[in-house]
């Protein structure tokens, strides 16, 4: 069992930057390849960003645009992952959800193949 549990959301105005994290701890949390989704009212949950478990391998949705950033912290007793994140706009806001695949070969892009989620955190872009 791996836990998950994401913080660093809140409200920002567009142009803004703003930071989330994601602790992952629990039986071989640094085994896992680990993804950033959002979701948005109405819609359904998207790719974000991915990152090895080693932090050697990075995906990005392309509609990004290079506006964000994944790295991961690795530690002993847990990681961290980050999603640095730039010149936000308000098309950002939505919930973002932190993820972890066991399966360490290729970094997946469909929730589905995802076996961890954490609960969440609100971002907020105004205008």
């Amino acid at each position: 069992q791996v836990q998950l549990v994401e913080s660093g959301g809140g409200l920002v105005q567009a142009g803004g930057s703003l930071r989330l994290s994601c602790v992952a701890s629990g039986r071989m949390f640094d085994s896992y390849n680990m993804g950033w989704f959002r979701q948005s009212p109405g819609k359904e949950r998207e790719f974000v960003a991915a990152i090895s478990y080693d932090g050697g391998r990075t995906e990005y949705a392309d509609s990004l645009n290079r506006r964000f950033t994944v790295t991961i912290s690795l530690r002993h007793a847990e990681n961290i992952i980050y999603l640095q994140m730039y010149s936000l706009m308000p098309e950002d806001t939505a919930v973002y959800y932190c993820a972890a695949d066991r399966n360490a070969w290729y970094l997946e892009r469909e929730p589905n193949e995802y076996d961890y989620w954490g609960q969440g955190t609100q971002v907020t872009v105004s205008s």
